[in-house]
């Protein structure tokens, strides 16, 4: 979950969305005039009851998510809190991916200058990222089909990623600690000269 800040004619309004990692789908979302945690409580409550408890829910140290009211919702349903690093946008990358598609497809194309004309605008959106513009990182599929189509068994099987793994015998960072010779001192992949691991 995160928030946004959408730029109107005057001011702004915020967009706070649940987005699903695994379909990146959309979930539950809501425009409020104020930065309160009440419309991220609200967003949380109803993501919980249309879609049921996740195992964990990641935010990010914002005060509306620190704060007991939404903390306490999270403890309440025994759902594990996972927050983002301090200044670490990468930690919820899908979201920060689903605000500049947000952002570029639609915000900047034009300066709200209701409340409401906001609202409707962004909900078109988000039901058109969800049900009809398809992503790469889902092969090509839209989040919808990702939540509710289920992968053909040959796609579930097969591996998406092949790991390109070291044949070294030590550790990449100069350090001795997962080095496998008996004396580190005579690691063929270790300098003597420098004390440096050879790429």
């Amino acid at each position: 979950m995160d928030i946004a800040y959408i730029p109107m004619a005057r001011g702004f309004v915020y967009l706070a969305v649940v987005l699903g990692w695994f379909s990146r789908r959309v979930l539950s979302w809501r425009v409020s005039i104020t930065m309160e945690a009440a419309f991220c409580v609200e967003t949380l409550e109803d993501v919980l009851s249309r879609h049921g408890r996740p195992d964990v829910f990641n935010t990010d140290q914002g005060s509306q998510f620190t704060g007991q009211a939404f903390t306490g919702v999270l403890a309440d349903n025994g759902i594990a809190i996972s927050m983002d690093g301090k200044g670490a946008w990468r930690d919820n990358v899908f979201v920060e991916r689903l605000w500049r598609s947000v952002k570029y497809e639609k915000v900047y194309l034009r300066a709200y200058d209701t409340v409401s004309e906001a609202l409707s605008s962004i909900g078109r959106y988000l039901d058109f990222f969800n049900g009809r513009r398809p992503h790469s990182s889902l092969d090509g599929n839209t989040p919808d089909q990702a939540c509710f189509n289920p992968l053909p068994l040959r796609l579930a099987a097969e591996p998406w990623q092949r790991l390109q793994l070291s044949t070294r015998n030590c550790c990449s960072d100069n350090r001795d600690h997962l080095c496998r010779h008996e004396d580190a001192s005579a690691c063929p992949w270790r300098s003597s000269a420098t004390s440096r691991w050879r790429s």
